[in-house]
């Protein structure tokens, strides 16, 4: 198990992450959220709708390409 630690409004909160064996939630939560410095309600609040946007984003991405996809009738056709 790992833990990552945040200060927020000067109180410390660790959080355990669960199994990160590639950093990749570690370091996906540190793009937005540093954990070098204390923090504010409205940076947490900031990094909350930047990461909230990135996965709008992505969501667009993705059904874009699912719409390239044929239809169950288009298949069915070949």
């Amino acid at each position: 198990m790992k833990n990552i630690t945040f200060h927020i409004n000067n109180e410390a909160y660790t959080v355990d992450i669960g199994e990160d064996p590639e950093d990749k939630l570690k370091n996906g939560l540190q793009k937005f959220l540093t954990t070098e410095k204390n923090l504010s309600t409205a940076e947490l609040l900031l990094a909350y709708l930047r990461k909230s946007q990135e996965l709008v984003n992505f969501e667009a991405e993705i059904n874009e390409e699912i719409e390239k996809l044929p239809s169950l009738e288009d298949l069915k056709i070949l």
